[in-house]
């Protein structure tokens, strides 16, 4: 009996295996008809630069010994060094890339870095035909490039949306890793709005794709088929893909490629603020339930952000309506808005949150920096125990390089104690502290005299010509 009852459960169990294999097979995404529509719209981009040979040469001072004429080595020096060792002319330097078709006539999307200093640029089309490409424009921040190549009724690829992209969906790329044209490679989202060093104005998507040389320029789509970012940069340690990869959302790219085809440059918006971080030591010094906002540490005189009503201290929860989570959301919005527009901003300031109506200006093409200063200050200083620093008045020069007409201290001297462990160095200038400006060594001792203790209070510090927030806790007061 035991046998005859075992024999139903065991012919479920492999109706169950038979029927759950293929569904599971069935939801596995299926690239090959994406390929086909899309893979003819991308392309192999080669170019073409001239490299002095002569900054590989030798010392002209260097002499080239006598050498047999059937020595070897003669023609290895010809070649990298010229004769006699004198720097010999220009050699052309070549690399490869990809990008996409976006439009019938021609127009080529791809980034800045794969044709900068290009002399010659050929595009290389899935028909195999070869042709010389025109430089539209670049822009350098984005890393976006556009070209323009002499035919028509060419396949086009679809722009889509990289907003509505999901964290572990699938998507796929097509280029020329190391120059094998039309490779696919595909894998999901790892992350979005991702913030990279020395640029703050793209929220990258991050992939584990895998992304090679000579995938930069090429296409990332969806499983729709669209065009949701462009590859731009890997991180890795050998050269190699490590499935860490970052793309261009689209969004970028296409404000981008239409300043870039209408009129040749970018113009980017700018609220003239510095920002960062709000931790949860921030947080409680700003008396915030949570964290989130962009802290504002410095506003720039006479920007549009100094002209709405912005002071440091201030914390950006809402731009133009959406909300901002963290200091990386805010740049990409304003550098994304259109300059001379009136636009919301919404900030937390004393605990209260304040509207402001903003009039953005546009992104300077250097930001402007402040100035560091190692120059001593005047002699007098003024030593708070409670804190365990010492903080000097600074000289007319100090204040005159610093841009500092009405406010800061010089921090001395720190020993272990709660300005240290905040974080506050020597060579710091301490600019506010719990929201009020400092304007001199005395009066920094008598606001700190008045923290109540226990309470985290926010210090605002200008370091190496950069302003930055740090929380600070007050310690109980001695008898």
């Amino acid at each position: 009996m035991l046998q005859i009852r075992a024999l139903p459960l065991l012919a479920v169990g492999l109706c169950w295996l038979a029927s759950s294999v293929p569904a599971q097979a069935r939801s596995l995404p299926e690239f090959t008809r994406l390929v086909e529509d899309n893979g003819p719209a991308v392309v192999n981009i080669a170019t073409t630069s001239k490299v002095d040979r002569g900054r590989h040469g030798l010392p002209r001072e260097f002499q080239i010994p006598d050498l047999p004429e059937d020595s070897p080595l003669n023609d290895f020096l010809n070649k990298f060094f010229g004769p006699d060792g004198i720097p010999g002319e220009a050699v052309p330097s070549q690399s490869l890339g990809s990008g996409f078709i976006i439009s019938k006539d021609g127009y080529i999307i791809t980034n800045y870095h794969v044709v900068k200093d290009a002399d010659e640029i050929v595009v290389r089309l899935s028909d195999r035909r070869e042709l010389k490409a025109k430089l539209i424009g670049q822009d350098e921040r984005s890393d976006i490039a556009v070209l323009k190549i002499d035919a028509t009724d060419l396949p086009t690829v679809k722009p889509g949306s990289s907003t509505d992209l999901k964290v572990g969906e699938w998507v796929l790329a097509i280029g020329s890793p190391f120059g094998f044209d039309h490779s696919a490679t595909a894998g999901i989202v790892s992350a979005k709005g991702r913030t990279l060093p020395n640029e703050n104005y793209t929220p990258f998507i991050q992939t584990d794709v895998a992304i090679n040389p000579g995938n930069s320029g090429g296409p990332l789509f969806n499983l729709d088929g669209e065009v949701v970012g462009v590859n731009s940069q890997i991180f890795s340690r050998t050269g190699g893909s490590v499935g860490i990869s970052f793309a261009i959302p689209i969004e970028v790219v296409m404000n981008v490629y239409q300043q870039l085809r209408d009129k040749g440059t970018v113009s980017r918006g700018w609220l003239g603020v510095l920002i960062q971080d709000v931790t949860q030591d921030l947080a409680e010094s700003f008396g915030m339930k949570k964290p989130h906002g962009a802290l504002v540490s410095k506003v720039v005189p006479d920007g549009p952000a100094a002209r709405a009503g912005v002071q440091p201290g201030d914390v950006v929860v809402a731009y133009n309506g959406k909300d901002i989570d963290s200091s990386a959301d805010l740049p990409p919005l304003v550098g994304n808005s259109h300059v001379g527009d009136r636009l919301p901003l919404t900030v937390l300031r004393d605990g209260q949150e304040k509207r402001l109506q903003v009039e953005v200006g546009e992104l300077p093409k250097e930001e402007p920096q402040m100035l560091a200063t190692d120059e001593g200050a005047a002699p007098s200083g003024t030593r708070s125990e409670q804190l365990k620093i010492t903080v000097k008045d600074l000289s007319n020069s100090q204040r005159e390089k610093l841009d500092l007409t009405d406010q800061g201290v010089l921090v001395d001297k720190v020993d272990q104690g709660p300005a240290f462990r905040a974080g506050i160095r020597e060579g710091d200038v301490i600019l506010m502290v719990d929201n009020e400006k400092i304007q001199s060594a005395k009066q920094f001792k008598e606001v700190v005299g008045r923290l109540a203790s226990g309470k985290s209070v926010p210090v605002l510090v200008q370091r190496r010509g950069n302003p930055l927030f740090l929380a600070m806790k007050m310690p109980p007061k001695s008898g």
